[in-house]
């Protein structure tokens, strides 16, 4: 248990795992609710955040900015997943589930659940349920979404409103949200191997020139192999193989979160 790491722990039984790496900043409390929190490589938390969730893994290189709020019964974020400044993710429907590579802009709200008017006196909006976000979804600033699935690769525009599922690949715009994507397209086109290859090479090229570190540490492979010392990386399964080198973190925080993604394929 690293309690140290966090500015109060309510609830002294908690079972706390925070892996090397991981940046926790100032006032991030620990609420009473909390059983068992577990936190990824790499991962920054910012300032001023409440956790009060009973179950919360996050996995890799992710992000949570100042002032975000985590509550309610289980909630999993992925690796390389990236929240704005006073996010809040709720799980009081009693799972919220957040994929790798997600993106949710400042200001946003995940609900899976909506209580409020007296059930005695004949209100008629009281239900919950999972919330979850396939990988890839991106949800720009000042959203809202209820217990809904958005599919792999659907994106949530500026301010949208999102009550109903999402469509894989799909734009949504509004309140209440629509399919918009006749009008802007997909979130993500087809990329050639070929043309994934010389990005990469692009991007080792760039880093290195920048850091003075050896290329030849980050190498491309069809299938991962027991190279000391060497970071693989396959971008058939999109995932690279760990070795926790100071040189592989510096390099996965240059490409994050725009230019490339990676989940890992092993265990360091």
């Amino acid at each position: 248990m690293k309690m140290s790491n966090f500015s109060e722990v309510k609830n002294p039984e908690t079972k706390i795992n925070v892996a090397d790496r991981t940046f926790i900043g100032k006032n991030v409390v620990l609420g009473s609710r909390c059983k068992e929190i577990n936190i990824g490589y790499g991962c920054f938390i910012g300032n001023d955040i409440y956790i009060d969730v009973d179950y919360l893994t996050i996995g890799d290189y992710t992000t949570i900015h100042h002032g975000s709020i985590i509550h309610g019964i289980k909630t999993q974020i992925g690796h390389n997943c990236w929240f704005g400044h006073y996010t809040i993710i709720d799980s009081l429907g009693g799972n919220t589930r957040i994929g790798n590579n997600v993106g949710v802009g400042a200001h946003s709200q995940l609900w899976s659940h909506m209580k409020f008017g007296d059930v005695l006196n004949g209100c008629r909006w009281n239900s919950s349920s999972s919330l979850t976000l396939d990988d890839d979804v991106w949800l720009v600033g000042h959203s809202i979404v209820g217990p809904i699935h958005a599919k792999e690769k659907s994106m949530l525009m500026t301010g949208g409103v999102a009550v109903k599922d999402m469509d894989s690949n799909s734009i949504y715009a509004g309140s209440p949200a629509k399919n918009v994507s006749d009008k802007f397209g997909v979130q993500f086109e087809e990329v050639a191997y070929e043309e994934k290859c010389r990005r990469f090479l692009q991007l080792r090229a760039e880093f290195c020139a920048a850091t003075g570190i050896d290329e030849q540490l980050f190498v491309l492979v069809d299938e991962f192999s027991q190279q000391d010392g060497v970071t693989q990386f396959n971008l058939h399964e999109r995932s690279y193989r760990p070795i926790r080198s100071a040189e592989e973190y510096q390099f996965i925080k240059f490409m994050l979160y725009d230019k490339a993604k990676w989940l890992p394929a092993l265990a360091a």
